[in-house]
């Protein structure tokens, strides 16, 4: 059998549907059609539906059949050519984004690194790589400025239809970008030694996760912090240094993970009412602004940690300095945030008494060391010089020990009076 020798156009053909990934038969149906439409434009009167385009695979001769007459215009054969190649190329387009979108369908949930290309109104345009990707304003962190040519790390939430067909959506406000940030730097969050049990953010202002260890032996606060926090240091900077990061070990016992969702607070009494959902929690007037947190924040986070609501008031017989000047505080933070707020004015308690009472064992003290010294010079007989300097010596000391604890107990005794 003699073999059968390829036109150019034959082997155009399957090359570019090799390379490209296109069925040759597809891209033959797409350019008869193309041809067809080209042929209406010049034949406006034309029915398209009685007329059929032939093409050869061969040859890529094109002809327009009407039933059976050939109706083929003189130099058509250039115009189809010209269709086919656009054909060719708009089919090339779109079989390269199809196979970019789906895959990106199988990177959903994950963090890629982008950089920003341009904006379109409040939208941002990150470059990913094979395509590029919108950032919304909702999945921006609002105090977070971006600029050309930066690169980013951004998680990629979802594809959706736009006006160009479907669109890859990339967040920065997402959990899941401090979720894929941690499994990069982590180890053992990667290989499941250390679980995730739970994410909350104010995206650009603050976090809390909790983590809990499937292996016994590990750490999962201390594997999720690092060495000196270099872990997590590394994170934060991805945000620009702009948004805190609380590591907290998850807990079965809601107590302990409450306690431990109000950290950096620390000594806290809680009791809970798990109908309600309701914690109550006290806690030393010093402690009260660190459980607080900045505008509520550190209280509103652990209410949607733990899920519960957490009303937190400061008790006077936790306190630790009970002289200082201290605000009692009583909040309640729901999930929703900060529900109510306050502040009532505490009085110092000053012990004017024990105070009184140290000055006079002091004066006291004083007095019968110069009683003694009085003692004895009237008792004893006259003797030698020596032994009256040394009298002399201790009168004069007495009387300066007298002196000094009457000018304490005057200094003293001056700001009592003006608290008074």
């Amino acid at each position: 059998m003699p073999a059968i020798q390829r036109s150019e156009f034959a082997l155009a053909l399957n090359q570019v549907s090799n390379e490209r990934g296109l069925d040759p038969e597809v891209v033959l149906e797409t350019v008869r059609n193309a041809i067809l439409a080209a042929y209406r434009k010049d034949h406006a009167d034309a029915v398209i539906e009685e007329y059929t385009a032939v093409l050869d695979s061969n040859t890529g001769e094109a002809k327009i059949m009407h039933g059976t007459e050939d109706v083929t215009p003189p130099g058509f054969g250039r115009i189809a050519a010209q269709t086919a190649k656009q054909v060719i190329l708009q089919k090339i387009r779109e079989k390269e984004k199809e196979a970019v979108i789906s895959d990106f369908r199988l990177k959903i949930g994950t963090v890629v690194n982008g950089m920003v290309l341009r904006f379109a109104g409040p939208n941002v345009i990150i470059d990913i790589g094979k395509t590029e990707a919108i950032m919304p304003p909702e999945e921006q962190i609002q105090n977070e400025k971006y600029h050309l040519n930066q690169r980013l790390a951004v998680y990629v939430l979802e594809i959706k239809e736009g006006p160009r067909g479907e669109e890859v959506v990339v967040s920065r406000a997402s959990n899941g970008l401090l979720e894929g940030l941690f499994k990069r730097e982590v180890p053992e969050v990667a290989q499941g030694a250390v679980e995730i049990k739970q994410i909350v953010r104010e995206p650009g202002n603050r976090s809390k996760i909790a983590v809990s260890s499937t292996q016994s032996g590990i750490d999962p606060v201390g594997s999720c912090v690092g060495q000196k926090g270099v872990r997590v240091q590394a994170i934060i900077q991805e945000f620009g240094g702009i948004e805190k990061i609380d590591i907290i070990q998850w807990q079965e016992n809601i107590k302990n993970y409450i306690t431990q969702a109000l950290s950096p607070a620390k000594e806290l009494k809680v009791e809970i009412d798990e109908k309600e959902k309701i914690a109550k929690v006290s806690v030393a007037p010093e402690e009260l602004s660190l459980a607080i947190g900045k505008e509520g924040q550190n209280v509103r986070l652990a209410s949607k940690l733990t899920g519960y609501r957490i009303e937190i008031e400061g008790d006077e017989k936790m306190a630790k300095a009970p002289l200082e000047e201290r605000k009692e505080v009583k909040i309640e933070a729901t999930k929703e945030g900060v529900k109510k707020e306050v502040k009532i004015e505490a009085k110092e308690e000053v012990k004017e008494e024990e105070t009184k009472e140290e000055v006079k064992k002091e004066a006291m003290t004083a007095q019968s060391v110069r009683e003694m010294v009085q003692a004895a010079s009237d008792n004893n007989k006259p003797q030698d010089k020596t032994v009256t300097e040394e009298e002399a010596k201790i009168e004069q000391v007495a009387e300066t020990a007298v002196e000094e604890k009457e000018l304490k107990e005057e200094v003293q005794e001056e700001p009592v009076k003006e608290q008074s």
